[in-house]
């Protein structure tokens, strides 16, 4: 494999090994055990980890309907069998199989070019699940249309980016208290889960019932019952897309992952797939139908480039009517993608080992942010929800990504994908319903950090956690979360200070901490230098020049030195207060 060596050394070496910062390339900086075709295989293994994607996104999306109008009358009011209705959906979809394979490319690539991290982006789950059922809803039920939607997010975009710019991400992200932040994940992954349980987007285990809020379903969709949309009980677990989805596309998932096979999820969905595309069998996606001869036209022409018709910068800025919900659907997003794009990318780059062990800070993270904040954008410009970083990228990673070699690879993995558009638009929801669940499982391990000895953290994280899948909204969740822990501290606070600090629960002490302020300040450090006159003030500080102020007075560190034994004694102090005796 001598020939693989002089490549990589030829590469480490050139312009490109410089700017990527690759090993043997001389930057003082260089990234310890980066490799170019190490980097180009990391990026592989990150595009198969994250090309369902593809499949998930444009399924839950299409479910709004996107532009389609509804005629569907007294008897079909939200058109669930329509035909004209359902053959626009389907044109949707196709769009949107374009259009997430295509933000994927362009956002993983600029990722990778300006901010040199082995960290992918694509439409975020979660995200796309609020968009779809939440803010615009099943075939056009939510709050606010599609194009208003979109909307919320072209300007959420900007302000992210902006907060980006300005250093105010951080403060934004610290406000939120850390057990509101670790039950969002948890929440969203139950609210994926119940998704993945359902007919619209899933395996169709449950419906909706009347006598209980939910009932185990899993017969054929003509069963139904058209009022109560229950299914008789002959006919329950009947389904035999039902049993192809749990066993091909989640129990065969989860062992080919316990096994760590590369690509586990895709295989999982392509399998379904291939079991579910010939027709005349009870378990094809294509039956003969209008619907269905239209869907298995487009799928047969396997390769093409299918031209976004439907949602291509469709935004509506007359928002008059759509005020409140528009503003919730603003913040709602604004919020989630901070905290989930904070998080990704913070343990991504851990985990790549590219953090500052001394200013908690990762190199290139404003102009990740700023990445992540233009891509979100430009998404809503193609009909797409939110663009966050995927923690898939830990696939990549895994394999020896370190550079911005691997996102770039993993985003010309995702244009060459646009040209398959008709495989992507012919996967069917039973072949992606178990990955939804599995997603869920995976974002259920926040629950383990979440502080439960203090039940004025614990029962808001609950609730928030709770109401997401229950109340079938995201937005919900989080203001029911919220709301409860100010209620809750504020009193506690209120009764301390008006007792003169005699009132106080018992184990206090075990709180979260909580406050707004920011190590370093809340402007950024590029904005700092700014004003103190450096004229390089993008260029950051070198050890033997950094100025007087960034280096804290001696006197300024005894005094906090000194605040923080005070400040621990006085924990310690308390903590012993309350220990009981054996």
């Amino acid at each position: 494999m001598g020939w693989v060596h002089r490549i990589n050394s030829g590469v480490a070496s050139s312009p490109v090994g410089r700017w990527f910062q690759l090993e043997g390339s001389g930057h003082p900086k260089e990234r310890k055990g980066s490799y170019f075709f190490t980097e180009l295989r990391a990026g592989v293994a990150a595009f198969f980890a994250m090309a369902y994607i593809i499949a998930v996104n444009s399924s839950i999306v299409a479910d709004t309907g996107g532009t389609c109008v509804c005629n569907g009358g007294a008897d079909d009011p939200i058109c669930d069998v329509n035909e004209d209705y359902l053959l626009c959906a389907a044109e949707v979809k196709r769009d949107l199989v374009t259009a997430t394979a295509a933000i994927s490319a362009l956002s993983s690539f600029c990722m990778g070019l300006f901010a040199n991290l082995p960290v992918s982006l694509a439409p975020g789950m979660g995200l796309n699940a609020y968009f779809a059922y939440t803010v615009v809803g099943h075939h056009g039920t939510g709050t606010v249309p599609y194009s208003v939607a979109l909307t919320a997010i072209f300007v959420e975009g900007w302000v992210f980016f902006a907060l980006a710019l300005f250093g105010l991400r951080q403060w934004l992200a610290r406000a939120i208290p850390r057990s509101i932040k670790l039950a969002t994940s948890v929440g969203i992954g139950l609210f994926l889960t119940l998704i993945g349980f359902t007919y619209s987007e899933g395996i169709g285990l449950l419906t909706g019932a009347q006598s209980t809020p939910l009932e185990l379903a899993g017969c054929t969709p003509d069963l139904l019952d058209p009022v109560t949309q229950l299914c008789p009980d002959g006919a329950k677990m009947r389904n035999p897309t039902l049993w192809v989805g749990i066993f091909c596309g989640g129990v065969l998932t989860v062992l080919l992952m316990m096994y760590r096979v590369k690509g586990a999820i895709i295989a999982g969905i392509l399998l379904v797939s291939i079991i579910s595309w010939p027709r005349g069998t009870s378990v094809t996606y294509f039956p003969y139908t209008a619907v269905g001869d239209d869907e298995f036209n487009f799928f047969k022409q396997v390769v093409d480039f299918h031209k976004i018709t439907k949602t291509l910068t469709v935004q509506r800025w007359d928002i008059s009517e759509y005020g409140g919900q528009f503003g919730l659907a603003f913040i709602t997003f604004l919020y989630v993608d901070i905290l989930d794009c904070t998080g990704t990318l913070y343990s991504m780059a851990r985990f790549a080992r590219v953090v500052d062990p001394v200013t908690e800070d990762f190199e290139g993270s404003t102009i990740a942010y700023m990445v992540d904040a233009i891509s979100i954008s430009i998404g809503s410009l193609l009909g797409s929800p939110p663009v966050t970083a995927f923690i898939e990228s830990g696939a990549g990673i895994s394999e020896g990504g370190r550079t911005g070699l691997t996102s770039i690879t993993t985003g010309l993995c995702f244009f060459i994908s646009i040209f398959f558009a008709p495989i992507f638009a012919s996967i069917p929801p039973w072949a992606t319903g178990c990955v939804l669940v599995l997603v869920g499982s995976m974002m259920m391990q926040a629950v383990t950090e979440i502080n439960w000895r203090y039940i004025g953290d614990s029962v808001p994280a609950f609730v928030t956690i709770c109401a997401m899948p229950f109340t079938y909204s995201i937005a919900d969740g989080l203001i029911g979360g919220i709301c409860l822990y100010i209620t809750l501290n504020a009193t506690v606070w209120l009764i301390e200070k008006a007792s003169g600090g005699r009132l106080v629960p018992p184990n206090k002490a075990e709180k979260d901490h909580w406050t707004w302020r920011v190590s370093g300040g809340i402007l950024p450090p590029w904005l700092v230098r700014l004003s103190a006159g450096k004229n390089d003030f993008w260029r950051e500080n070198s050890p033997a020049t950094v100025s007087a102020l960034d280096v804290p007075d001696e006197k300024d560190m005894a005094k906090k030195d000194s605040k923080d034994a005070t400040e621990g004694n006085s924990k310690a102090a308390a903590l012993r207060s309350h220990e009981k005796p054996l």
